[in-house]
């Protein structure tokens, strides 16, 4: 009878998983369903008015810009990641982490600094002009950049790490000695990168250059500020500044298309992955450079990591200090960043309790070798990272609104007066962060479990644990390094995210994002340099964390080499 009720009770215990995965499933999908119908509720006359004015427009500058922004981030992060591999050089270690640093800079940030570094009447030109001997910006000035040209060049120099990440992965893990092999037939340096190493980090490339994309998709401050109609402008604009729901959810639509269409390249261009490495990886050997070939090799390396990060930030320090020194911490300042902070942490608990969820679910299914219904919501719980934010804000509005006026109708049946609950409130930009992230906290807490051996789980079974009480008891204290991290990951994101949070906050709350954003759009620069700084500075903490991966990775690289 004992046994029986046990059993019954961790039949309950999995069913309350599955069912709370296929909820947080479901709010995922949500939006993206919303948003087809509020499409369909535009007008042809709607319809025909986009389709000739904005679109055309917005469609080729975001085309022009995928394809700038996808060729460059390509070029810098293959030729970053095969010069650290390939060759050894004095200061190597150094920049081999030091290429990661402009994963610290949000896009908007960097287009911010560098509005004003480039600026006519900015350090740069001055600087020149004073060497040139040239007294009036009328007679010497640099191109402007704010064009779709200056937009691609921040933006490759901001997102090549996702390239140079998996590129570089593949090549410490690559097998040593198949390039070892064509060497031995004669092929040079350069016809063992083209022939062998590229062509095994194919699969590395897609992943990185579909990251790089998607982000470059949802990227709307960068755009915004350098003049470039793209379609994430669109879509803010014609919402915010036209009060057009339908029209917007349209061109996000088109937007969804986008999206879709990259993942499909990036799991086209990986298909064949599993070939990738057929014996036990080596790392190659790697080539000693002395005198001025190493230094040209560390002025190589080191340009991406000047341009994306070290100009921006020195320039971000600098006004930043000085806005302090002459107006102190304002009360502004304050306010935006206890918002950032609270919002931010909200959002990483719900997000890891939401990722929790559905990679325990996961793990209980594979238990049981049932796992299709629990790879599929988990699947459909990934979804969000891939959808601009623009697009997710969108999806919302209208489940939004669909919950107030419910809570409204019961309001009004107990004498109540109805109000907005969500719409316009924290509670609903926690739920759009949590619903954007929950892929990096569904893949830290996967990755944690699976480190976990099943036999705690039978162990455990065996004394009569329910599912909640081995999580609570065995799992959850083994997973408090990969809980950690994907903490960090979620916190510091959800403090950089800005399309989201310009279209869901309440009125009158800003965040440090939303603030460098209104500074910017006002052309006070110098305001938004302590806030600008503030979140770069944050953004350090997960660099760190990669590098201090990517070390430990190679270590484990030369160990087996040493093998």
């Amino acid at each position: 009878m004992t046994a029986v009720a046990t059993v019954s009770l961790r039949g309950g215990g999995e069913r309350f998983w599955s069912v709370a995965t296929a909820a947080i499933a479901l709010l995922v999908i949500a939006p993206l369903l919303a948003l087809t119908w509020n499409a369909a509720q535009g007008s042809e006359g709607l319809w025909s008015h986009l389709a000739r004015h904005v679109l055309p427009r917005a469609g080729l500058n975001t085309a022009i810009l995928l394809v700038g922004v996808g060729t460059l981030a390509a070029a810098l992060g293959i030729g970053s990641a095969w010069l650290v591999s390939a060759y050894e050089f004095r200061g190597r270690g150094v920049l081999s982490w030091a290429l990661l640093l402009p994963l610290a800079m949000p896009t908007y940030i960097v287009a911010y600094a560098y509005l004003d570094l480039l600026h006519p009447l900015g350090p740069v030109q001055s600087v020149l002009r004073a060497l040139l001997g040239v007294d009036s910006p009328r007679d010497f000035r640099l191109p402007d950049i704010r064009s779709l040209a200056g937009c691609i060049v921040l933006l490759g120099f901001v997102l090549y790490p996702y390239v140079y990440l998996t590129v570089r992965a593949m090549f410490l893990t690559q097998a040593g000695s198949l390039l070892e092999a064509a060497r031995s037939l004669g092929a040079s340096r350069r016809g063992m990168f083209f022939r062998v190493a590229l062509p095994m980090a194919r699969p590395a490339l897609a992943v990185g250059v579909a990251l790089a994309l998607l982000e470059t998709l949802n990227d709307i401050g960068a755009s915004e500020f350098l003049g470039v109609q793209t379609l994430t402008v669109a879509i803010y604009s014609t919402w915010i500044s036209r009060s057009d729901l339908p029209g917007a959810a349209q061109i996000a639509l088109g937007m969804l298309v986008i999206v879709s269409l990259l993942i499909w390249l990036e799991r086209h261009g990986r298909r064949r992955q599993r070939y990738a490495a057929g014996q036990r990886p080596r790392p190659m050997q790697a080539q000693r450079l002395h005198g001025v070939s190493a230094l040209i090799a560390l002025v190589m390396g080191g340009i991406p990591v000047l341009v994306g990060f070290l100009l921006p930030a020195i320039y971000l320090a600098w006004a930043g200090i000085e806005r302090l020194r002459s107006h102190g911490i304002t009360l502004t300042l304050r306010d935006s960043a206890w918002n950032t902070v609270m919002v931010a942490a909200s959002a990483t608990l719900v997000t890891l309790l939401a990722g929790l969820a559905v990679a325990w679910a996961l793990r209980l299914a594979q238990a049981r070798r049932r796992t299709r219904w629990a790879t599929s919501c988990l699947r459909v719980a990934s979804l969000g990272y891939a959808v601009p934010g623009t697009v997710l804000a969108i999806g919302l509005l209208t489940p939004l609104a669909w919950v107030d006026i419910g809570l409204g109708e019961m309001l009004r049946q107990f004498g109540g007066e109805p109000r907005m609950w969500l719409m316009g409130s924290v509670v609903a930009l926690v739920l759009a962060y949590m619903l954007r992230f929950l892929a990096i906290g569904i893949g830290s807490i996967d990755a944690g479990l699976t480190r976990i051996s099943p036999s705690l789980d039978q162990a455990a079974r065996s004394l009569g644990d329910t599912s909640a009480s081995m999580l609570r008891r065995v799992h959850l204290p083994l997973l408090r390094p990969a809980l950690a991290a994907g903490a960090l990951l979620v916190f510091v994101d959800a403090m950089k995210e800005l399309p989201v949070t310009l279209m869901l906050r309440p009125v009158n709350f800003e965040t440090l994002a939303t603030w460098l954003y209104a500074d910017a759009a006002r052309g006070a620069y110098e305001d938004g340099a302590v806030a600008a700084f503030l979140i770069v500075l944050i953004g350090l903490a997960p660099v760190a964390l990669l590098a201090r991966s990517g070390v430990q990775r190679e270590r484990t690289a030369g160990r087996g080499e040493g093998e």
